[in-house]
């Protein structure tokens, strides 16, 4: 049954013009889920990581950081659409501060930081074939952009999704987009290959990229990181942040007891019954912010050792072929993480960061308050905290975007004096708002409320 399912994804794959590469990567990740792979990893195989770097240690100099920065590429992963927040485009799209987006904050990053290392630096976009359009558009505004010879994006695999029961590709007349999935943000290495854009950047010149998720505006481009990492002389780092009470998920770094590697596990690939265990602070002390360094003539010589195909390991990823539809048809969608690359690069590194290198937007919590008056906006474009980050928890009503625009017409309540803001029910916010200590704001019933203008919200509630 299943050879039959390999044989029509391929098939498929091919109709739909991906990559003989990417193809050959599906198809050995099809292989280990034919055998039976979870890509599950136990607790009692890995144990704690230990003795790491710390960014707050470094002391860099200003030439070194510039000579590695001159050398080094941008690489922001744009496929996503934020549809858990109703999006339909490009989350990089969306307005963040002052009617600026991702994008747009994320290419005056870059421009600051050319100016003060006088570097090339380019950005360079990893867009799927639904954000690749809207977000090229985007980048028109910054003309400045352009570096000669670098292209601005280069585009990520597609695969078809698999029928959970026969892992056969699935159809939907409804919507045959909906039939596709990009391939994990793993196939970053594979994408780079395919579209030329590895060769490229070596051909240019280049020699070290740094890799964020375009919804993170804390990994701005970083000379002093740039400088460590070159000095290491390793083919590959990743960024971890010390854990929190309120880190509970994401991806984490273990090492691996049977021989000592330092391998990335994703949260869907921790066992079930040991999440607690994965997400203890006092266990596992670090979370991998999911940015990452890589040596690109490293990177070359690794895929060129494996005939292209990067061996990262399986996440069988179970959804359904209409995310907005927990009723259709349930799917296998055959993944890898780019940062499981650490599990392949002999003498990776690591290395702890300040959490203000971690923003990332998932929610409308997270977008409350990043748009709050908690952050400000530095002239280099980075958004720096004023105080540690209270807690947001919104009302489902608040999780869509338009809903959430509908609810703060006039922007979010001032959090600064706030340890935290609980919305219980349907409110819209007036102007001025201010919420201080555990501010919690409860419906008194059943419609819509509104906080009026100037209102004060603390843990009693409006006052």
């Amino acid at each position: 049954m299943s050879d039959h399912g390999r044989a029509l994804s391929i098939e498929r794959m091919r109709e739909g013009g991906v990559p003989d590469l990417a193809i050959a990567t599906f198809v050995r990740l099809y292989g280990e889920l034919e055998a039976g792979a979870t890509g599950l990893i136990p607790e009692a195989d890995v144990e704690p990581l230990t003795g790491i770097d710390r960014q707050a240690d470094l002391e860099i100099g200003g030439a070194e950081a510039a000579e590695a920065l001159a050398k080094t590429v941008v690489i922001k992963l744009n496929g996503g659409l934020g549809t858990s927040m109703g999006l339909e485009a490009a989350k990089s799209l969306l307005p963040v501060r002052d009617g600026l987006s991702f994008l747009d904050l994320i290419a005056r990053q870059v421009l600051a930081a050319r100016e003060t290392y006088g570097a090339r630096l380019p950005l360079v976009l990893m867009n799927s074939f639904r954000t690749q359009d809207d977000s090229l558009a985007a980048l028109a505004a910054h003309p400045d952009l352009a570096v000669d010879g670098i292209p601005a994006d280069f585009l990520q695999n597609r695969e078809p999704k698999l029928d959970a029961e026969t892992l056969e590709p699935v159809t939907w007349p409804a919507n045959p987009d909906l039939e596709w999935c990009p391939p994990g943000h793993g196939d970053l290495y594979t994408a780079l290959q395919t579209s030329g854009m590895l060769q490229t950047l070596l051909d240019a010149g280049f020699r070290y990229a740094t890799v964020s998720n375009a919804d993170n505006l804390g990994a701005v481009p970083d000379a002093e990181i740039a400088a460590w990492f070159a000095a290491t002389g390793a083919p590959y780092a990743a960024e971890l942040v010390a854990k929190s009470d309120a880190d509970v998920k994401g991806g984490q770094l273990v090492v691996r007891r049977s021989d000592g590697q330092i391998i990335q596990r994703e949260t869907a690939q921790v066992v079930p019954g040991e999440l607690d265990v994965a997400n203890d602070r006092h266990v596992h002390p670090f979370f991998h912010a999911n940015n990452l360094w890589f040596d690109l003539v490293q990177l070359a010589e690794l895929l060129e050792r494996h005939d292209g195909v990067m061996p990262l390991p399986l996440i069988r990823n179970l959804k359904t072929v209409d995310p907005s539809d927990k009723t259709s048809t349930t799917v296998v969608q055959i993944e890898t993480a780019m940062g499981s690359a650490v599990n392949v690069f002999p003498g990776a590194r690591v290395i702890e960061v300040e959490r203000k290198r971690f923003l990332p937007v998932k929610t409308t919590n997270d977008l409350m308050l990043l748009r709050s008056d908690v952050y400000e906006l530095t002239p280099e474009q980075h958004l720096i905290a004023r105080k540690a980050a209270p807690l947001v928890d919104l009302d489902e009503r608040f999780k869509l975007i338009a809903d959430f625009e509908a609810r703060t017409p006039t922007g979010p309540p001032s959090l600064l004096g706030a340890d935290s803001l609980t919305v219980q029910g349907d409110w819209i916010f007036g102007a001025d708002v201010v919420a201080t200590g555990d501010a919690l704001l409860v419906s008194p019933g059943e419609g819509v409320h509104t906080v009026p203008d100037g209102a004060h919200i603390g843990p009693d509630g409006l006052a």
